[in-house]
């Protein structure tokens, strides 16, 4: 059974407008997106900026109320968040965008990763301490910083210390919501690395959100790319990478720096013919509105909203 299943999300927000502000249009932010997340997997949400994947991804910890669709988690119905009946905060954490801003600069690191614990398990002083201690040292920081403040650690070492929050209540599923797009690229690989052996270890399942294919290819199992607030494509890392059919996605795919330099001038001139098939064909690919057209199967595990019959 798959651990979290999303069938139709729609996320609407309301556009206000009037002295009186009264509701004249809705932004579909998400239009009815639907994947599933199997226990142990990495699920990747891509697409630029604006694109649903972040609302998508709030959306299903309870930070976004759901408009429409049905979200479940371990068998039950979360949608409605936790005036569902179902109290899932223990099971469901987020790993926040910027390490900077997610942690508060006026607490210790001890109070930090402490918070989840005192929220929801019973712990003495001494063991509360040995837990953080405990918990640093997993995620490869010196179990005796507990006293000190984020301002004294690198973006990587804060990064390190949100997840520390994060995994405190041993949860089943994280939600990465662009864990490492603010630290520097040397730190980045060393924090996606982190993030794995700590999958493997707790057995974590994780939904990753990204703009950044280069990274997506490295951790993620399945894949879903996004625009406009729905799926153009949805498949294996393999189907994505090595048969991608959108050409919004092979126009992303174009963008991956290349650090080979014997196959620099292929991949220009790959760039160029995407760029070219993606001027001449791109509107072909959306209805009359500029809409997604509905998803097709390619095959057993991928899907693609390509024009055509059944649109």
């Amino acid at each position: 059974m798959a651990l979290l299943e999303v069938n139709d999300l729609k996320v609407h927000f309301p556009i206000k407008a009037g002295i009186l502000k009264r509701t004249v249009g809705h932004v579909k932010a998400v239009n009815g997106v639907s994947f599933n997340l199997e226990p142990g997997q990495t699920y990747g949400l891509v697409g630029e900026s604006g694109s649903g994947k972040t609302t998508s991804g709030r959306a299903v910890i309870g930070l976004n109320e759901i408009t429409g669709g049905k979200v479940l988690f371990d068998g039950q119905d979360i949608t409605k968040g936790l005036k569902s009946g179902f109290d899932y905060r223990k099971d469901i954490q987020m790993i926040f965008q910027d390490p900077y801003s997610s942690l508060n600069p006026k607490k210790r690191v001890i109070d930090i990763i402490a918070e989840p614990l005192r929220n929801f398990e019973k712990l003495t002083k001494v063991q509360e301490k040995e837990r953080v201690k405990e918990l640093l040292e997993k995620v490869g920081l010196n179990p005796e910083s507990i006293y000190k403040y984020p301002h004294e650690f690198s973006g990587g070492q804060r990064q390190r210390i949100g997840i520390a929050r994060a995994i405190a209540l041993k949860p089943k599923l994280i939600i990465a919501d662009e864990p490492v797009s603010a630290l520097d690229v040397s730190v980045q690989a060393q924090v996606l690395n982190f993030m794995q052996e700590i999958q493997q270890e707790l057995n974590l399942t994780y939904l990753f959100i990204s703009h950044d294919l280069g990274i997506i290819r490295h951790i993620c199992d399945r894949i879903g790319i996004m625009y406009k607030g729905r799926f153009v494509e949805e498949g294996t890392s393999d189907d994505i990478f090595n048969n991608p059919q959108h050409i919004y996605t092979k126009r992303l795919l174009s963008a991956i720096p290349d650090i080979n330099p014997d196959s620099r001038d292929e991949r220009d001139a790959m760039r160029k013919e995407v760029s070219r098939q993606y001027e001449e064909s791109f509107n072909d690919y959306f209805d009359e509105e500029g809409q997604v057209f509905d998803l097709q199967r390619i095959s057993d595990t991928h899907l693609a909203a390509l024009p055509g019959k059944g649109n």
